[in-house]
């Protein structure tokens, strides 16, 4: 790997963190939290933008690192209209305007390319973004559903799930680009993915609803269940969004989103934590098989499982059993490598092999 030096910046809701590289050692890494009451200043996140910014050129500073050395800066991709396309993006002005438009959403991710174009503008050095949430690889079969006003959506972890496929890929000699792969990352939300010789070409919403339940999530669930407590008066929107992504699944049944105390739970006899959480990994595993007719007929290649719920031998075990009929291999990726993709998509670009792609906004 050359030696470019790359300043990764990956901004969460209350915390930023980076990192800098030369080639593929790591200079420096911080993450920085950051005090409710400095947050609450800003009327909003985007307002956030100098703060954060500041931040990080000082805990550089303070290890005596001046942006003068840097080759390129990439940021976490944020809430912009739908991607056709995985990779990595330069940063233009018509992306900036919609990161601070929030034409996707509110999200602190929206922060990353605006504070890496703000700082490779000082360096004079490129900035992008690298597989943002909202890539949308769809194949358009995948898109339908049975009601023709509804179109399924695409969002789900882009930047892992393609790190860690592109990592498998290289530790056995092949191309990202050939294989066939399902990637389930494990989390807070879960998200299942067909990686069709690049492509993710179907996979869960995992933000709204959407394939197995999680910790957090509520995954699918019977329509007209939902439809029914919808017009029963007794529950509004906002409870709604919260049971759907921040409230449902293992959260809503046991009171906890926290896995380990769930295994201590059920160490202790809890009989009601072990049922959710094996019905948890048989949603997990039902959707891995789910996704065979999306290779139209040829075998995957792998299973790779990551996340930060990889490293829970007890999920990954039930996982592995339930799906171990389909005679497929599986490769066990644990945590998360989303600092490292993004700056592999950053050095891809710099080398040449790959060229930086153009965000024109609207386009799907």
């Amino acid at each position: 790997m050359a030696e470019f030096k790359v300043l990764v910046i990956n901004p969460g809701s209350t915390s930023t963190k980076f990192a800098l590289f030369r080639g593929d050692h790591e200079l420096l890494v911080k993450s920085i939290n950051h005090p409710t009451e400095e947050l609450e200043k800003f009327p909003a996140i985007i307002d956030q933008y100098q703060y954060r910014k500041d931040v990080i050129l000082n805990a550089m500073a303070e290890e005596g690192y001046q942006v003068s050395v840097l080759d390129a800066v990439v940021g976490r991709g944020g809430l912009l209209h739908a991607l056709p396309d995985g990779g990595t993006y330069a940063v233009n002005e018509l992306m900036k305007q919609h990161l601070i438009e929030g034409v996707g959403g509110e999200h602190a991710s929206n922060l990353g390319g605006l504070i890496a174009s703000a700082i490779g503008d000082e360096a004079d050095k490129p900035a992008f973004i690298v597989d943002p949430v909202i890539v949308d690889e769809l194949m358009p079969r995948a898109r339908y559903t049975g009601i023709p006003e509804i179109e399924r959506k695409s969002i789900w972890h882009v930047l892992n799930q393609k790190a860690v496929a592109r990592d498998y890929a290289i530790s056995i000699g092949r191309s990202y680009d050939e294989l066939r792969l399902i990637v389930a990352h494990l989390g807070g939300g879960i998200s299942v993915a067909a990686h069709d010789r690049g492509r993710a070409v179907d996979v869960n919403n995992a933000l709204d609803g959407d394939g197995p339940f999680t910790p957090t999530r509520a995954g699918t669930v019977p329509a007209m269940q939902l439809v029914d407590m919808a017009l029963s008066g007794k529950y509004d929107r906002p409870f709604f969004k919260s049971i759907l992504s921040k409230k449902g699944g293992m959260m809503a049944h046991l009171g906890t989103h926290d896995a380990m105390e769930v295994h201590d739970r059920i160490a202790a006899g809890d009989t009601h934590a072990h049922d959710v959480f094996d019905a948890m990994s048989y949603s997990v595993a039902k959707t891995i098989t789910g996704l065979i007719p999306a290779f139209d007929g040829f075998k995957p290649d792998q299973i790779i499982l990551t996340g930060g719920l990889g490293r829970d031998d007890v999920l990954v075990g039930n996982i592995t059993r339930m799906v171990a009929p389909l005679g497929i291999g599986i490769t066990v990726i644990p945590g998360e490598r989303e600092l490292k993709g993004l700056r592999d998509g950053a050095i891809r670009v710099l080398n040449g092999e790959e060229a930086a792609k153009v965000y024109k906004g609207k386009v799907l």
